[in-house]
Formats: C-alpha cells, sequence, structure tokens
C-alpha cells in the first residue's frame, strides 16, 4: 500500500513542500523561494507560472531517492483571498492579484452602496472589503474589460495548480469563504450578492469538500511535475484553515493561536459565530460541517522584529559571538521585568489592524514610558501589548465558548517567558506543540490522507503532533493583566483622532 502524503503550502514567499508518511512522520520538507511585485503603494501581484515550477521542483527535490509510486496523495494549502483569472484553456491572462493588495477600493466602495454591512458580515461571515477575491475580480471587470472579457474562471493560486495538474477548475469551501462571495450558511455561491456585484456565477470554480479528489495527474504533466501519472490530487484548503487542523483543531472547543509576523486566534466551532461589532469573522473549515471562527492581527512577530531592529542591536552581536539567537537574550531580558513592565504599555498598531480595531490608520506607541524603564521593561510590553490585542479577539469567542486550554504554534511561541505572558494574559492552559512551523502542511496533508482513504477522519492529526510544553495560568498574574488590559483599551480609543491626523501626514 502507498505510504506518503504530500502536502505543498503555497505561500506569499514560497513554496513549502512536506513529505509525511501516514503514520503522522514528517520525512523531508523542502521551500522554494519566489517574488512578489509591490507596486503602486497597494498593489501585490505574483506570476502564477512560479507556484508552477515551485511545486515541480519541490516534487522532485522532496522524492529524491523515494519511489514515486508509493505517493497515496497529494493536497494543497494555499494562500486566500486571491484573484487568478484565466482563459478556457487555464492559461492565466494577467498576473495574479494575491490576498495583500488592496486596490479595488472603489468596489469595496460600490458594494457598501448596495448592501448592510452586518446583512453582508451575517451571509459571508465576512466585512466587506478590499482585501477578497470578489471585489478584486470586480476590479479587472471595471479597469482591465479586454482581461475581464476572455476571463473563463478566476482562481484561487491553489486551485490554478490542481487545474494544471488534472485539468479541472475546482476550489474548496474553505478558499471560497475567503472571496468575500460564499454563503457561508449554505456552502454555496451567493446568488444575491453576485448579482448584486454584477459577476456571473458562471466565472466561479465548482465548490467541494476540502478531502475531494480532483483528479489524477495527467500523462502529460507526470514527468514535469516529478509524480507517477494517476497519482490523486487532493483539493486541500486555504491556509489559515489548514493551520487549525494542523494545529489540532478539528473537535468543537479547540482553540489555537499563531504566532508568527502577524498572529491569529481561531477556533473549531459546529456554527459561525457573529460579532456584533464584526471584529472577528468566519472560514468554512475543512472538517465537514464545522466552521473556524478567526481574528487575525497584523504585527505581532512584526512587533517584536521592530523592537529587535531598533532596539537590541548589540544583543545580535551578543549572539553571534556567544552561537546563540538574539531572541533568547531578548527573552532573557523580559524576564527581568515584572508583569506590567513597570507601567508601560505598548500598542501593537505599527502596520495598521485587522482584527480586533479594523482601523488601517491606527498607529504603534509606547505610553507611560518613564527615565527608569529598561529595555527588557519596553521588550516586555511590547509582547504583552501584542497578547492583550489577541486577547480582545479571545473574548469575542468566549461569549460562545467556555475556553481554557489553547495550543501553540508560530516561531515566536519558541520563548518560554513569551508562552507564560500568553497564558497569563489570556487565563488558560498554552501548550506549545511539537512542531511550530509546519501546520498547514500538516493540515494538508490530513486532507489528502482523508481524501484518498488512507486516513479515517481528521481527527487523524492526533498522530502527527504532541503537546512539548504546558504553561498554567497565574491566577495573580491574570488579575493583573486583566486590569491593564482595561488601560490598554482605553488608550487605543484615547489616541483615534491622533491616528487619523498622523495617516495624513507628509
Amino acid at each position: 500500500m502507498a505510504k506518503y502524503l504530500i502536502a505543498h503550502d503555497i505561500g506569499t514567499t514560497g513554496d513549502k513542500a512536506t513529505l509525511f508518511t501516514t503514520d503522522g512522520e514528517l520525512v523531508r520538507s523542502v521551500t522554494y523561494t519566489y517574488g512578489t511585485d509591490y507596486f503602486n503603494s497597494t498593489w501585490a501581484e505574483q506570476n502564477p507560472e512560479d507556484w508552477w515550477s515551485a511545486v515541480c521542483v519541490n516534487n522532485k527535490v522532496l522524492l529524491k531517492g523515494y519511489d514515486t509510486h508509493q505517493v497515496a496523495g497529494m493536497a494543497f494549502s494555499g494562500q486566500m483571498m486571491g484573484c487568478v483569472a484565466v482563459d478556457k484553456s487555464g492559461r492565466p491572462l494577467r498576473p495574479a492579484i494575491i490576498w495583500a493588495d488592496q486596490r479595488s477600493q472603489a468596489q469595496e466602495a460600490f458594494i457598501r452602496t448596495k448592501i448592510d454591512e452586518e446583512k453582508f458580515y451575517r451571509i459571508t461571515g465576512h466585512k466587506i472589503s478590499a482585501s477578497y477575491s470578489l471585489e478584486k475580480l470586480m476590479w479587472i471587470r471595471d479597469n482591465e474589460p479586454d482581461v475581464f472579457r476572455k476571463t473563463y474562471k478566476m482562481l484561487q493560486p491553489k486551485d490554478y495548480i490542481i487545474y494544471r495538474l488534472t485539468g479541472e477548475f475546482v476550489t474548496d469551501f474553505s478558499d471560497a469563504s475567503g472571496t468575500n462571495c460564499l454563503d457561508l450558511n449554505r456552502l454555496e455561491w451567493s446568488d444575491q450578492i453576485l448579482d448584486m456585484a454584477g459577476i456571473d456565477r458562471d466565472l466561479l470554480a465548482d465548490v467541494y469538500p476540502s478531502t475531494h479528489v480532483a483528479g489524477q495527474i495527467t500523462a502529460s504533466v507526470a514527468e514535469e511535475c516529478g509524480l507517477a501519472p494517476g497519482t490523486p490530487i487532493v483539493i486541500g484548503g486555504g491556509d489559515g484553515v489548514c493551520a487549525a487542523v494542523g494545529a489540532g483543531s478539528v473537535r468543537s472547543g479547540d482553540t489555537f493561536n499563531y504566532l508568527g509576523s502577524s498572529s491569529w486566534i481561531a477556533l473549531t466551532s459546529d456554527e459561525p459565530i457573529y460579532d456584533p461589532q464584526m471584529r472577528t469573522y468566519n472560514w468554512a473549515h475543512m472538517v465537514p460541517g464545522k466552521y473556524s471562527p478567526n481574528g487575525t492581527m497584523q504585527a505581532a512577530g512584526n512587533s517584536y522584529q521592530f523592537v529587535k531592529k531598533n532596539l537590541c542591536k548589540d544583543l545580535e552581536r551578543l549572539a553571534e559571538e556567544q552561537g546563540c539567537s538574539s531572541y533568547a537574550l531578548m527573552n532573557k531580558e523580559i524576564e527581568k521585568s515584572p508583569v506590567g513592565a513597570n507601567g508601560l504599555l505598548y500598542l501593537p498598531y505599527i502596520l495598521g489592524e485587522r482584527s480586533p480595531r479594523w482601523n488601517s490608520e491606527a498607529r504603534g506607541a509606547f505610553i507611560g514610558l518613564k527615565m527608569e524603564h529598561t529595555r527588557g521593561d519596553m521588550l516586555r510590553a511590547c509582547v504583552e501589548g501584542v497578547m492583550m490585542n489577541l486577547c480582545i479577539i479571545l473574548d469575542v469567542f468566549r461569549k460562545e465558548l467556555d475556553i481554557t486550554d489553547i495550543n501553540v504554534i508560530g516561531g515566536l511561541a519558541n520563548g518560554e517567558v513569551i508562552l507564560h505572558v500568553l497564558a497569563d494574559v489570556y487565563g488558560v492552559r498554552a501548550k506549545r506543540l511539537n512542531w511550530l512551523d509546519e501546520a498547514t502542511s500538516m493540515g494538508a496533508a490530513v486532507a489528502a490522507g482523508v481524501g484518498v482513504g488512507v486516513l479515517e477522519d481528521f481527527t487523524a492529526i492526533d498522530r502527527f503532533i504532541r503537546v512539548d510544553e504546558t504553561v498554567q495560568s497565574d491566577v495573580g498574574n491574570h488579575k493583573k493583566y486583566a486590569e491593564l488590559k482595561g488601560l490598554f483599551d482605553e488608550s487605543y480609543y484615547a489616541l483615534l483622532d491622533t491616528y487619523k491626523h498622523l495617516a495624513q501626514w507628509h
């Protein structure tokens, strides 16, 4: 019996390809990087041919020394909220507009004139935003009519690769829920929203569960892509939802926190969780019948990288001399600062903010600086500010579910002191998993295994992951942070007018 599963995580900076056994063992992982074209201030595009090259090269490197006929199936995790316009032959008609692109502000504004935002949120699980695929396709229609006239389908990045492998135009529920035009409750394209936007339903791919076998690798591309003809191709899902599976969030109430450059808290639920203030949003889960409520902040690890770059140049040199990580030295300084960083607050809005503020004009700030504050205080305040911001997201979900345990993944979770701050701010048991950066790949691999029948269901993720460390919240520290979180919130609102003026400063 075939015993390997391949997962591709088609991200913003590259494709990470991973080979697993059906027993959950990580065999090999390789990455192929590619570029992004950022221009016109808010535009971001990629060449779909780069994704294809990455998948083909990575497969060959991944399987060197292994029998390609032993691959039971391959599935994908992919960057979400993109727009790949292709013709009837599946050829891209222009560069892909990716998730980071914000050019379609006029299209966002048009939709706002046609529907109440809360009604839209209840249909799609998301706010109206230029970030999503629908608005980007509308932009092509309004600004590149020749391209739009030739467009046969709009695809997501992973779905373009699936077409190249199988000849099928398909997507899955999780990626479809990142387009701004899927009816999340019915799991079908919303005719109401598409009619309002003036977009033909036929321009969208057919929607299936993440475990759907889209087809088999055609003989014409088998050699080019480094796999045996007939290898089953399972759709997989959007990267955020694949990460949910890879973080063990597959049963109702299972909650996880990804701590990377950006950071999000998400969980598995039986129904979407709608926030009256629309601070959070909802994906369709890869697990059939489940949803993944989510809130993503912009600058978690980015904040820590910012203070490292501007405050810790000497620690970088010292770390090189001592043969250790500069982050490890930063964490030691944090340990010397008490809870509350001696009365110092940090607002982590150096890139504006998505959840929970949804304010692109928000700016970062240290509040309460005194002469006696140390660098360790500033570093601690940075971490505490990130966690208090995320805790606002967590509090939205706690109105619906009792959350006492959180699985933690992502590079920022490496620091033990950071894990303690997280547990104390949230008031939870924080469980750091063994694989901090492999969650998206593992989620796609499990989808592949379930799709081809070598794994029973998504609970098979339990054989892929384990808890490496558990940190219990300190009751006294949690009470202090609850008080500090009130000041954190007050500080944000007190600066709203200041943000607006600074955003207009030249």
